[in-house]
């Protein structure tokens, strides 16, 4: 069984190529790079300071940005980038197009322009080289 502290997960390739980048600046393996960045960000979203409520409220929209300070501006637009990259991630367009009765495009393995039709048809509308 493998050591608990070493467990084998998927990370987004963008954060894998910022920690490489971002660890080499600091003497850190990309692995030790996002250990960091993970152990901070527990430790910023776990602490219940009043700036961490203020972000908190403003998330929730009970707080106008206006009233968050340069820094919790930092968070609360970190906050914000991590929901909409999380849920563009989990996110299927192509069925939720379907669903909404949309035509798509998309290019298949080989490179070929595939129309998608909402009644599950598809077509091959441009066939690569």
């Amino acid at each position: 069984m493998a050591n608990a502290a070493d467990r084998v997960t998927r990370v987004a390739a963008d954060l894998m190529d910022s920690a490489a980048a971002e660890g080499a600046r600091q003497s850190r393996s990309a692995k030790q790079q996002l250990d960091h960045w993970a152990r901070v960000g527990r430790a910023v979203s776990g602490r219940h300071s009043a700036a961490r409520l203020k972000v908190e409220a403003a998330l929730a929209g009970g707080l106008e940005l206006s009233e968050l300070t340069d820094e919790e501006g930092v968070v609360f637009d970190a906050e914000i980038s991590a929901a909409i990259e999380e849920s563009l991630a989990d996110t299927d367009y192509g069925a939720l197009l379907t669903a909404r009765g949309i035509t798509t495009v998309a290019l298949d393995e080989s490179g070929q322009i595939v129309q998608h039709r909402p009644d599950g048809s598809s077509s091959v509308l441009h066939a690569g080289r």
